[in-house]
């Protein structure tokens, strides 16, 4: 059975852009537990979530037991310390994707028996997740999933055509304009639909 982990950059995605009334911190920190509560819930999966400076009493207080908590460092770095742990392939998924699709993740695992590499891009040009089988090709070590541009710089970086899979694509919040792709419909990012509560998502 393959060994996978899955990583949330805690530190990716810069300070949230709140909307108005709601403290950009606890917004911050809602999207990451909520992010983190999907990858947790992942079959035969190892969680794991980066430390950015000062991080950790945080992350203890979000993580479940089992978690691993890393180093934080640029993407190519976290891949080489999941490899350094046993894993065989990994994902790093940015923190503010509250209602990413379990499922998501999932394909991107299923789309790296034909690649490499695969990726889930958001619709503003970064990425949200991608996944990697271990150890990470060097061609990803300028992997930067915050890029405006990353989705293209990654398909730039292959060397060759077919090494990176394009999984379906979701969205991520990082302006107050973004809530609308929220959908009170769809379960899950319990944590920030209680903050935002009375705030209008359209």
């Amino acid at each position: 059975m393959t060994v996978r982990h899955v990583a949330i950059l805690a530190g990716a995605g810069g300070r949230a852009a709140a909307p108005p009334g709601v403290d950009a911190e606890l917004f911050r920190r809602a999207m990451l537990e909520d992010t983190y509560e999907v990858v947790a819930g992942l079959e035969l999966v190892t969680p794991a979530l980066t430390l950015p400076p000062g991080g950790r009493a945080e992350a203890e207080s979000i993580v479940w037991p089992g978690t691993q908590l890393l180093r934080a460092g640029t993407a190519a770095q976290v891949l080489a310390e999941l490899a350094d742990l046993g894993a065989e392939e990994a994902a790093l998924v940015v923190p503010d994707v509250p209602d990413l699709p379990a499922l998501l993740i999932g394909k991107l695992f299923r789309a790296l028996g034909g690649a490499p590499v695969a990726a889930c891009p958001a619709a503003d040009g970064s990425l949200v997740a991608v996944a990697v089988r271990l150890p990470a090709p060097g061609w990803l070590d300028d992997l930067d999933l915050d890029a405006p541009d990353a989705a293209a710089r990654l398909r730039g970086a292959a060397p060759g055509a077919g090494l990176v899979r394009r999984g379906p694509g979701w969205h991520r919040l990082r302006t107050p304009a973004d809530l609308h792709h929220l959908d009170p419909g769809l379960e899950g990012w319990d944590t920030t639909r209680t903050l935002l509560q009375g705030v209008p998502l359209n």
